[in-house]
């Protein structure tokens, strides 16, 4: 074989080597890449084959599958009462990605989870039948705060101290999640859903912090308790009003000028929502003690999954006194989501101990089995059992004689705090009117903490207060919960 072939022989052998090692490559490296590509038609036919598993609440499902009449994705997903829980389902759509309970268990409500597989599956590559998601929510809460919200833009929370479980997720305006499943009709819906300008799609329970206004006065007066500054709530405080912020001319005052503010007890304080008392409080506690303590409830907590992310609430650092006068208010850079608020109450409510909040009891596979229980939640003590009790004692006087009377529940020893907080450029928008509470059932015990924001209703500005708009729901989602 002469000089020419050898070498023509060895290129040849050479490339189909490169073309091996390639076909290789893409086969085994590569291939999950491909397989898991977005725009791989083939994982929405597959995803879509067969109907999905399902999101039950109240041993009922609240999703469901339908036969599809067009096209190669064989079903789709359904919500009988999509408005209703769809905060807590999210959609599961054959155009857009997944979101809330839907996206967090894709794997399991498709039923490519490997902890669905038999030995079977694995050896015949056969798709498991799919797992369900078992939620903590409660439909008659549910139902109540959706209903006393009606056509109010907010959301509310309701938590079991105890337990750590979220009995309600609702957000308003809600949307009705079946308008997306379909990839036909998802496409106009979409575009009329995220033009919206009241953003129906956002989730307000979990994911839109605002300032707390008042009800972060809860907040400040733990951070006061426990660092020994007053040593109860029935000590009279240093608290001139009006109250002039460190090192300006502005002097801070108070919604009702004939409140008895001036040096007035943490429970008075409470009681009439004393701006000069918590400002003051603040400042000579110090940003750190009130952060520390704030972070203690959950503030500042970038990985807070419920199993839902939910959107960081944040108490700011590196203040001018000035500043931090104003977050002992919930103003200045304060945010909160009313699942942080709900967090707070429950603590209170819980003898200073928050249980891990969460909206998954279990997951199971096809048959029931449970594959994965999240009730054994962890819990962290906040604060001592003798302050959540001081502070137990006076919400219940703001609900009692003060500026929560709204809130009152037949049969239940009710305790909360209203907030008014203010937003905009001077102060010009329209006020967001916030509650936070706790309720216990006098005839059973059961226990329920729950917080509620309206940011916009049809109410006068002069009559936007958590008394008036934010209270009633409170109440209302109490009594579901406790009732028997």
């Amino acid at each position: 074989m002469n000089k020419t072939i050898r070498r023509a022989s060895a290129f040849t052998l050479l490339l189909v080597l490169a073309l091996l090692i390639r076909a290789t490559w893409v086969q085994f490296y590569e291939g999950r890449a491909l397989a898991d590509d977005k725009d791989n038609r083939r994982n929405a036919i597959e995803t879509y084959s067969a109907p999905l598993g399902n999101i039950i609440v109240g041993g009922r499902s609240v999703t469901g599958s339908a036969p599809t009449t067009t096209g190669d994705l064989a079903y789709k997903r359904t919500y009988p009462d999509g408005s209703l829980y769809a905060a807590v389902t999210g959609y599961a759509s054959q155009a857009y990605a997944p979101t809330q309970l839907e996206g967090i268990y894709t794997d399991l409500l498709n039923g490519t989870d490997s902890r669905l597989r038999s030995v079977m599956d694995t050896l015949t590559g056969r798709r498991a039948d799919p797992g369900n998601v078992i939620t903590t929510i409660d439909p008659d809460v549910q139902k109540a705060a959706v209903e006393a919200l009606g056509d109010k833009k907010g959301g509310a929370v309701a938590i079991d101290p105890g337990t750590g479980r979220i009995l309600a997720v609702v957000s308003s305006p809600s949307y009705d999640p079946s308008s997306l499943t379909d990839a036909n009709t998802a496409g106009t819906a979409w575009k009329k859903l995220t033009a919206d300008p009241d953003k129906p799609l956002v989730n307000r329970a979990l994911r839109q912090p605002l300032p707390p206004g008042s009800t972060f006065k809860l907040v400040v007066a733990a951070a006061a308790l426990e660092d020994g500054l007053y040593a109860s709530v029935d000590e009279r405080t240093d608290s001139p009003d009006p109250y002039t912020l460190p090192g300006t001319s502005r002097e801070l005052t108070n919604e009702n000028p004939d409140a008895p503010c001036t040096n007035a007890t943490i429970r008075t304080a409470l009681q009439y929502s004393c701006n000069n008392v918590f400002a003051k409080m603040a400042v000579t506690l110090g940003q750190d003690k009130v952060k520390a303590m704030a972070e203690k409830f959950g503030f500042n907590d970038d990985e807070l999954d419920v199993p839902v992310r939910a959107y960081t609430s944040v108490y700011p650092s590196d203040m001018h006194p000035s500043q931090t006068a104003l977050t002992g208010i919930g103003q200045f850079d304060v945010t909160a989501t009313p699942l942080q608020m709900a967090m707070v109450s429950a603590a209170i409510a819980n003898g200073g101990k928050l249980v891990s909040p969460h909206m998954v009891a279990q997951i199971t596979d096809s048959g029931g089995d449970v594959l994965e229980d999240y009730d054994d939640a962890s819990s962290k003590r906040i604060m001592s059992s003798s302050t959540a009790g001081q502070l137990r004692s006076a919400m219940r006087t703001v609900v009692e004689k003060g500026t929560g009377t709204n809130a009152r529940v037949p049969g239940a020893t009710v305790g909360g705090k209203t907030g008014t907080a203010q937003h905009g450029e001077n102060n010009s928008q329209v006020p967001y009117a916030w509650f936070t509470s706790y309720g216990t059932s006098d005839a059973s015990g059961k226990e329920v903490a729950v917080a509620v924001v309206v940011e916009q209703s049809d109410a006068a500005r002069s009559e936007v207060s958590g008394n008036g708009l934010a209270a009633p729901v409170a109440r209302a989602m109490m009594e579901a919960a406790l009732r028997d």
